[in-house]
């Protein structure tokens, strides 16, 4: 009770110390203005400051002012001299123009290098290869530009959480227009993407458990020539992270196969943008299984299927059995030590084989599981021991408790007769 009041006595000081903190942010941020600036100026006065402007943009805070993408003269208070095309001024720029209006400078080297020297400067030449790029040439104005993604006047780093492509903001950001249902209806694709990834095991790691080396929309159809990955991509695309599930997955007559029917290697089975958490009874030839979507009872296919999920099935019942058993070690107070490095191999091999499932190889499972069996096998029969050795300290701690208070009857009895005398 006394804890919580000094909380609460504690929460004036807080409140002002975070008023103080976002006053000296404003600050900061308007130091980095140029103080005579008579764009900025005229347009405060005017109250004609563009939408959503954010004086802690990366350009503002790098000294680059509405002059260094707009044209014109900061220097002087006159309407027309301030934006007299003769001294540069552009205005605000057609939608077909914004790529090579921003890389005016992101396309510069001898320009990008004084701000980070390893710095990328072929964004514009990729994203006139993207969809949005090639649609944007061929006259399409509903298309992603470079502000439809960062914005215009809010620009911050990539790094930044309040950037709109910061990782964990990437998701809603492509979704601003590809979840929109009236504004995608002229594009013969679905608005529901961002719901499916959002329910996925990317989406929960990325926006639910902030894991920002979860993929997003990005990881998979790239940032500047973003494009629907393609048949031969899209392992590839998987396999920057997932790396040995592709290279088993490349070797596979079933790899070749579905390159050859133009069907899509790792979304057959696991799906794109609703990609569930995998588990081990979509392999086999139950209800579940994924395998059974193609194949049937009677094909070489089948057995297969049916032999993996066996082996995966044999080692995860071992592994969990020797995990109980050293639960109840752990609890009586005995050695567990060997028993968990056990498990971690077996565990380990446990991992292994399932990723040997994109061989479809039930020979290659089974050499994997039969290697977990004998570590959880052994760590089985360890924590078997222990807990017998357990009670036998048990029994002979009974037995000596016993001998003792007998001992002591004794003694008393013996002392008592003593006494009589």
């Amino acid at each position: 009770m006394m804890k919580n009041i000094r909380l609460i006595h504690l929460l004036p000081l807080l409140a002002v110390l975070l008023l103080a903190n976002s006053g000296n942010l404003r600050a900061q941020a308007a130091a980095a203005l140029p103080e005579n600036d008579q764009c900025i100026i005229c347009h405060q006065e005017e109250e004609m400051m563009p939408e959503n402007i954010n004086l802690a943009d990366i350009h503002l805070q790098a000294g680059l002012s509405c002059a260094g993408c707009h044209g014109g003269d900061p220097t002087t208070n006159d309407e027309e001299a301030a934006m007299d095309p003769a001294k540069g001024f552009i205005g605000m720029p057609d939608k077909q123009d914004i790529p090579q209006f921003c890389g005016k400078c992101h396309s510069d080297i001898t320009v990008m290098r004084q701000y980070q020297p390893r710095i990328a400067t072929d964004q514009v030449a990729q994203y006139y290869t993207s969809v949005h790029g090639q649609r944007l040439q061929a006259g399409d104005e509903k298309v992603a530009d470079c502000t439809s993604c960062h914005t215009a006047h809010s620009i911050f780093s990539a790094k930044d959480p309040r950037s709109s492509v910061y990782a964990l903001n990437v998701p809603g950001t492509c979704n601003h227009c590809h979840g929109d249902a009236d504004y995608m209806a002229d594009y013969p694709i679905r608005h529901n993407q961002y719901e499916e990834y959002a329910a996925s095991v990317h989406g929960q790691a990325l926006l639910e458990n902030h894991d920002t080396g979860a993929p997003a929309c990005n990881d998979c159809h790239g940032n500047h020539g973003a494009t629907p990955p393609g048949i031969a991509s899209v392992s590839h695309v998987c396999g920057t992270c997932h790396v040995n599930n592709m290279q088993y997955y490349a070797t596979t007559v079933m790899a070749r196969e579905f390159e050859a029917e133009g069907i899509h290697g790792c979304e057959e089975c696991h799906g794109y943008h609703s990609v569930e958490k995998t588990f081990d009874e979509m392999v086999g030839v139950g209800e579940k299984s994924v395998c059974m979507d193609c194949h049937e009872e009677g094909e070489e296919a089948y057995v297969q299927a049916d032999s993996i999920y066996i082996h995966l099935s044999d080692l995860k019942a071992a592994y969990d059995s020797a995990a109980t058993q050293q639960e109840v070690v752990r609890r009586i107070g005995m050695d567990d030590v060997e028993i968990g490095f056990l498990l971690q191999e077996s565990h380990q091999s446990l991992i292994q084989a399932r990723t040997l499932v994109h061989k479809f190889e039930a020979a290659a499972v089974g050499e994997k599981t039969s290697e977990g069996l004998g570590k959880a096998q052994e760590a089985l029969k360890l924590a078997y021991a222990q807990i017998e050795d357990a009670n036998v300290r048990r029994m002979g701690f009974g037995v000596a408790t016993l001998f003792i208070t007998l001992l002591c009857v004794a003694l008393f009895l013996k002392i008592r007769d003593m006494e009589k005398q």
